[in-house]
């Protein structure tokens, strides 16, 4: 049986996707994970907005990498998972 995207550890995976996004230049990933991210509370608890974090591609890139550990997504890892799996095989990046 072939190995599936979901079945690759959520770093590799998390990498993948990152790095294709990053590639493709697509913001419009990174601020749509960001949104989804009970990270971003913490970004607004500490006087912080998303549109402070967000002048960049690099700022954003950035902010996604930091919020999106293992460790900081916690039991939303299965929904990042299909997430990061789906733009991988709808960019081409498989």
């Amino acid at each position: 049986m072939a190995e599936t995207l979901e079945d690759l550890p959520y770093e590799e995976l998390r990498h993948r996707a990152f790095e294709l996004a990053e590639k493709r230049h697509d913001i419009g990933f990174f601020y749509d994970l960001l949104t989804h991210t009970p990270s971003l509370d913490q970004v607004s608890d500490e006087g912080g907005s998303l549109g402070d974090i967000s002048g960049s591609l690099v700022g954003l890139i950035n902010a996604a990498k930091e919020a999106f550990g293992h460790e900081q997504v916690g039991e939303l890892e299965p929904l990042f998972v299909a997430r990061f799996a789906t733009y991988i095989r709808e960019h081409g990046g498989q």
